[in-house]
C-alpha cells in the first residue's frame, strides 16, 4: 500500500510539473540521472519512431566490439539509404578512421558512416542486429525495436523512458560523451580535413552544459532530441519526442533549463501565446536554426 501510494505521489508531482511546464513535443521525459527521479513526463510510455537517435545504440553496440580505432572504414554504395534515397553522409569512396567514422555518425548524425560501421561489425550487418538486441535486453529496455543503425526506419521506436535508458549507457562511453558534446570538429576524409557540425545547436551555446546529445528527425518521428546536460547540481536526462518543428522542441528544452534553474517565469506565458515571440528570440540566439520544410524524410 504505501509503495502505491508513493509511486502515485511521484506520478502525481510530474504531472503537475508538465502542466507548469506545457510542452510541446508528443512525447517528453526529464529524470534525475542520479536517483531516476521522474521530473517531468508527457506521454513517456508510448512507443514512438526514434529517429537519428538510434546512433546512439549503434555506437555503444559498436564500442562494445573494442574494434581498432584506427582501423580505416571505407563508404560503400551499399551504405546508402535504400528506405527513402535520401543522400544524408559523406560519399561512396571515403576513406575515414572508424573513429572517425563513429564521431561523423554521432556528432553530424551522417547515416553513411552509421551504415558503415554497421556493415564493417564483425560478421556483419547480421551480426550487428544480434548485438543490439542483446544489449537491449541488457538494457532492460521494454518498448524498444530496432531494425537498422541509421534511424531512418520508422520502425525503430521506442518510449520516453527507453531512451532515457539508452541516453544514460550511451553518455557513460567517453568516445561517445566527447563526439555528441563538442560543438564541431575537423575530420580527415581521404586525407583531406573537413570541418563538420554537431546537429544540436545547443551544444555549446551560453548557459547550456550539455554532456551527451543526439538529435533525430524523419517524417513519422518528428523533431527528436536525447541530452544529458548539468543543470542547478544535477546530471539530467532529457528526452523530447515528436515535436512538429525544430523551433517547438528548442522551446521545450529552453523551457525545461529555465524551469530546472528555478526561473518561475518560463517563455511561454499562461495563455500560451504572450511570451513566445521571447522563446522563438532566445531559440535563434542558442544556435537552432529556422525549420525547413522537406518533401522526403531524413534523419538526423
Amino acid at each position: 500500500m504505501l509503495k502505491n501510494a508513493f509511486v502515485a505521489l511521484l506520478l502525481s508531482c510530474a504531472s503537475a510539473a508538465w502542466s507548469a511546464v506545457p510542452l510541446r513535443s508528443a512525447h517528453a521525459l526529464v529524470l534525475d540521472a542520479a536517483t531516476g527521479q521522474v521530473l517531468l513526463e508527457k506521454d513517456a510510455t508510448t512507443p514512438a519512431p526514434i529517429a537519428s537517435m538510434t546512433k546512439l545504440m549503434t555506437a555503444m553496440v559498436v564500442l562494445d566490439a573494442h574494434l581498432p580505432p584506427d582501423e580505416v572504414v571505407r563508404i560503400d554504395k551499399e551504405d546508402y539509404d535504400t528506405l527513402k534515397f535520401t543522400k544524408s553522409g559523406v560519399p561512396a569512396g571515403s576513406i575515414l578512421s572508424r573513429e572517425d567514422a563513429l564521431t561523423l555518425a554521432l556528432m553530424s548524425s551522417d547515416n553513411h558512416a552509421a551504415a558503415a560501421l554497421a556493415r564493417t561489425y564483425p560478421g556483419g550487418r547480421t551480426a550487428f542486429l544480434d548485438a543490439v538486441k542483446l544489449k537491449i535486453a541488457a538494457l532492460h529496455l521494454e518498448n524498444t525495436v530496432i531494425e537498422e543503425p541509421t534511424g531512418l526506419s520508422p520502425n525503430n521506436h521506442a518510449t520516453a523512458h527507453d531512451m532515457a535508458k539508452i541516453l544514460k549507457a550511451a553518455s557513460a562511453y567517453p568516445e561517445i560523451a566527447v563526439a555528441t558534446s563538442q560543438r564541431g570538429d575537423t575530420i580527415a576524409v581521404n586525407g583531406r580535413r573537413r570541418n563538420f557540425h554537431n546537429t544540436n545547436g545547443l551544444v555549446g551555446a551560453p548557459g547550456w552544459e550539455i554532456t551527451a546529445s543526439k538529435t533525430g528527425f524523419t517524417n513519422e518521428a518528428g523533431r527528436c532530441v536525447s541530452m544529458r546536460l548539468e543543470s542547478a547540481g544535477r546530471s539530467i536526462l532529457v528526452v523530447l519526442m515528436g515535436a512538429v518543428d525544430s523551433s517547438k522542441r528548442t522551446l521545450d528544452a529552453l523551457d525545461i533549463r529555465r524551469w530546472l534553474g528555478g526561473e518561475q517565469d518560463t517563455t511561454v506565458a499562461s495563455n500560451g501565446r504572450a511570451a513566445e515571440p521571447r522563446a522563438r528570440t532566445a531559440a535563434r540566439r542558442s544556435g537552432s536554426r529556422k525549420p525547413v520544410r522537406r518533401t522526403v524524410s531524413v534523419s538526423y
